[in-house]
């Protein structure tokens, strides 16, 4: 069919009215506390979606369905609903993210994940984790600004053939919308536009699962058939293999790892878990993102298997570079007018809700770990404001530029998930560390975060298909606390501050 007139109007309204309805919260910005954590009035049920929404990117959105769409040698590499034993782990780390972590933060009455660290261990392990996250988070958040950029090849490119540089366009559109309203509206900007992107993205996800169900001949019959005679379905997998990425032991534990260093470490989504009004409201609304991430994942991996049947009736008569533009390429070559714009417009909303909350997290943390500390500790709340907005500016530019590098990375879903998994070991680490151990100095977390990086970036580099994504958070974070704790036992004197978060 092709992308109309009526669909460009469509998303064209929706990406004006999102930044529009952004810039409205600059009024409410009059500290730098509320820029960063709000009023800490915000019900925790729009919080919780707003967490479900941030981790929710256009990887997500695009790269899920690919996932199940492709035919892999082996059912535990995808192809399937074998990613739900991840979600399982994901599920899992909430709970103990709630009776670990969000106690610990509240005691302590933080700005930023890392101060927890500072508290703990002495400033120099806070920096080093919170440099940690700001290198990771700015190259996986490029990664996803670029994954963006696919879907509006495959919408103009449709349309408007021979237009060039179609996904630098989409870079820069993405980025500097989403970069007007974070930088007028802050945190608050970020969690209530949060809550229209993930409204928007699921019911235009909705919308093409219905569509998909009546262009296939024999609707749900013809795709449970097909898919089933395809495997499709499968979801349990005991495989105890480290090379293959979606396996119960991979999914239950790497899962929960990951996801106890995302949520419980990575100031991209504690900062959600800080605007809440206290310990027991931060706690439910974890606990609910993580059932409603099991749906949201269900139902992008149904409209992978979907997509697959779908194109064994009607095969595809345009090439694709990868997979990941099988969900984009199906929306505006199949869709209805006005529901294909819909739909593309549902996975901007995506990859702008994850953008603004990480552009608002780098700019926090590089203000709150770094500026105000090391540079200008009596800085007026006036200026720091200032700051923060145009650190939030330079934050974006960045991004836009890793976002153009990231073309030549490889796939967008896998590539996001390994930045992020050989960071997050270390960081997961040393979070433990603080928080279970009363031993444990500034030297021996500092040692073991250091080895544990070296360690998963040479297993990355060397045995990059012998290890799978899903493990490296487990493995970082267990050499990062036995490292530490060793090095904090032969060195009893390498800075260590009391605190009641220890549990030992």
């Amino acid at each position: 069919m092709g992308f109309s007139t009526i669909d460009y109007l469509v998303l064209v309204a929706y990406l004006a009215g999102i930044t529009a309805f952004g810039v409205m919260f600059r009024k409410s910005q009059r500290t730098v506390k509320d820029y960063f954590l709000g009023d800490k009035n915000t019900s925790w049920i729009v919080i919780s979606l707003s967490i479900v929404a941030t981790e929710t990117s256009t990887l997500t959105l695009i790269g899920v369905p690919a996932l199940a769409y492709a035919n892999y040698a082996r059912p535990e590499q995808g192809g399937n609903f074998t990613y739900l034993q991840v979600v399982l782990g994901y599920i899992v780390a909430r709970f103990i993210i709630s009776l670990l972590f969000i106690p610990a933060y509240f005691r302590g009455n933080l700005l930023t994940a890392y101060e927890l660290l500072r508290n703990r261990f002495g400033v120099k392990a806070k920096n080093f984790a919170a440099s940690l996250f700001l290198v990771m988070r700015a190259l996986a958040e490029g990664v996803r600004v670029f994954a963006a950029s696919l879907v509006l090849t495959a919408v103009l490119g449709s349309s408007i053939p021979g237009l060039p540089h179609l996904w630098l366009w989409s870079i820069i559109i993405v980025g500097v919308l989403t970069l007007i309203y974070t930088f007028e509206g802050g945190i608050a900007a970020v969690i209530w536009t949060d809550l229209i992107q993930l409204i928007i993205y699921i019911g235009g996800s909705l919308l093409a699962a219905y569509e998909l169900l009546h262009l296939v001949p024999g609707g749900w019959h013809t795709i449970a058939t097909e898919a089933g005679a395809a495997g499709k379905f499968q979801f349990v997998s005991f495989k105890l293999d480290f090379s293959v990425p979606f396996t119960f032991w991979a999914g239950l534990l790497g899962g929960t790892f990951l996801t106890m260093a995302s949520h419980g470490t990575d100031q991209l989504l504690v900062q959600r878990l800080l605007t809440c009004r206290n310990k027991r409201e931060s706690q439910k609304a974890l606990i609910l993102s993580g059932f409603v991430v099991l749906f949201q994942f269900a139902l992008f991996l149904t409209i992978g298997v979907m997509l697959y049947v779908y194109y064994k009736f009607y095969p595809l008569t345009t090439k694709l570079a990868s997979n990941d533009e099988i969900f984009p390429t199906f929306i505006v070559q199949r869709l209805p007018h006005g529901v294909s714009g819909l739909v593309i417009a549902a996975i901007f909303a995506a990859a702008m809700s994850n953008l603004s909350g990480s552009l608002n997290s780098l700019s926090s943390s590089t203000v709150m770990d770094f500026y105000k500390p090391l540079l200008r500790p009596n800085a007026s709340d006036e200026d720091l404001l200032k700051l923060s907005r145009w650190l939030t500016a330079a934050w974006g530019f960045v991004l836009i530029g890793i976002a153009i590098l990231a073309r030549s990375w490889g796939s967008v879903f896998t590539t996001g998930l390994t930045i992020a998994s050989l960071v997050y070991g270390p960081m997961l680490g040393a979070f433990l560390l603080g928080v279970l151990t009363k031993r444990a100095n500034q030297i021996g977390v500092m040692t073991g975060m250091a080895l544990s990086l070296a360690f998963m970036l040479f297993v990355r580099i060397q045995f990059a298909t012998a290890i799978a994504w899903t493990w490296y958070v487990l493995f970082g974070t267990i050499i990062c606390f036995t490292i530490g704790y060793t090095v904090s036992l032969l060195r009893p004197n390498g800075v260590a501050i009391a605190t009641e978060n220890a549990v030992e």
